[in-house]
Order: C-alpha cells, then structure tokens, then sequence
C-alpha cells in the first residue's frame, strides 16, 4: 500500500468570511493535488475563523450546509479528500467541528470537539460527547480530534485502541503554548503508535496569537513535516510500511494493563 501525502494548510484565512475562506482553500488544494496529496487538512473554524465573537452563531451552519458542499464541490474537482474545521448548527446547539470529505466530495465523518478551552469556547460552543470518530481513506483508518482534545492522553490511547492510523488535529494553539507541536505532539504518536496530523492557525486574530509549527508526527517518534510561524502549506507522507514497522518493535499497547488503570476513570 503506497504512503498517503498528506497537506497541511497552516492558515488563518478571513475571519467572518466563509467565501474568501472558501477561495483560499480552493488554491490550496489545487497546490495540494499538484504535489502528489491525497489528503489536505485546515486549522480549526477554518471555514468562518476563529475570533468572530458572535458571529459563530451567525455563521453556524448544518454539517450538510453550503460550506460543506463547497468544500465537496472543492474535494472532487482536485481529487482529493478535505478536512475543514467549522461551527456545527443543530437545533439550538452549535458545536465547534470538523468534516472529512471524500475525493469524490462524499461525507466521511463529522466529529464535535469534546474538550472546550477556554472563556470563548466555553461561552459560544456546547462540548462534543462522541470521543472516536473514524473513517477509512486510501487503506488508512483516519481519526479526528480538534485542539485542545489531544492534549488529554486519554483521547488519543482511545483513538489508538479503536485502531486509528492517522490521527487528524486542526488546531487554533495561541502562544505561548509552542511546546505543544514542538513536543507534546511528537510524544502522542510515539507513545499511541500512529501519525498524527497538527494543523494549527497562525498571526494575530482578534484577542488572540496563533503560534503555528504545524506539524505531521510520526509514530517512531520523527516529525516528517514542519510548518514555521506565518501562512504555509506542508506536505509529508503517511507510510503504512512504517506504522507496521514501528508498531511491531514498539511494545507500549501490547504491555499495556489495563488492569491497573480503571481507577484513572
């Protein structure tokens, strides 16, 4: 089974305008597609921003709204599967999202992020209750989680029990937190055996400083592709041949004992 080229869209975009968002993300994955990926991942609340206040109830939409077929639409034109983060409307909820879509623009998953950070998210969001999302991409079981969720261990071993590959994280990390990408990230593939994608906002955004360092961690403790501070596009592979390998020598969930951690619960 080939690797799978994997793009990581560090970008801010137009905070309160889903359609200049939409153009962005249109040029990147023509870039995308041009360099061999078959997948490409945005930051968290790429489609409408992150600091947009109460415009997160303005903009919320259905996953099925006009920002998912527009990505859709985007997905099939260049062949290549979309993981775009968005606030998620139902009844009077909204949910801070992302959505993966197929390179034949079909949904594949839609997961709500469970770990809300912060006064602004815990004001305007309502948390997630639904901790692995999976869907299944080029041979590959892919996951999501949004941010703030893995950096709770207990979110990744989960995904990494359930089976989960490649691990997708778009991400609004503000500064100082850089230790995050920097190590953090890199621990949580080595230790759950999988790779693990970080793609974070960058710049000054409203109150806040996004610190970028997108990254693509590997499960043998490497990071195989690194963003620096401002708006970039990265790309790295996501070898099944290495996660085999890395999986048989690595011994962590085979020495697990689950035993001895029901009281962690």
């Amino acid at each position: 089974m080939p690797p799978l080229r994997t793009a990581l869209f560090q970008c801010s975009g137009h905070p309160g305008e889903p359609a200049g968002n939409l153009r962005l993300l249109e040029e990147a994955a023509a870039e995308a597609a041009a360099g061999g990926a078959g997948l490409l991942a945005t930051s968290e609340l790429f489609l409408t921003g992150y600091a947009i206040g109460e415009g997160v109830h303005r903009l919320a939409e259905p996953a099925d709204g006009p920002g998912a077929e527009a990505v859709a639409r985007i997905a099939a034109e260049h062949g290549l599967a979309i993981l775009y983060g968005y606030p998620e409307r139902e009844g009077a909820a909204v949910y801070n999202a992302a959505q993966l879509i197929g390179p034949d623009g079909a949904p594949l998953g839609n997961y709500r992020k469970t770990h809300l950070f912060g006064e602004f998210e815990n004001r305007w969001f309502t948390p997630g209750s639904t901790p692995v999302v999976q869907a299944e991409l080029a041979g590959l079981r892919l996951g999501v989680l949004i941010c703030y969720d893995v950096e709770f261990p207990e979110n990744v071993r989960a995904h990494a029990l359930a089976g989960t590959d490649l691990l997708l994280v778009p991400t609004a990390l503000m500064d100082p937190f850089r230790f995050v990408p920097e190590s953090l990230v890199p621990v949580r593939a080595f230790e759950s055996q999988m790779y693990l994608a970080y793609v974070n906002r960058t710049g000054p955004e409203g109150e806040f400083e996004f610190a970028g360092l997108s990254c693509l961690a590997s499960p043998d403790g490497t990071t195989r592709a690194r963003a620096g501070r401002g708006t970039e596009l990265v790309l790295g592979d996501v070898d099944p041949e290495l996660l085999a390998a890395s999986r048989a020598a690595n011994p962590y969930l085979r020495d697990r004992r689950p035993g001895l951690y029901t009281s962690l619960a």
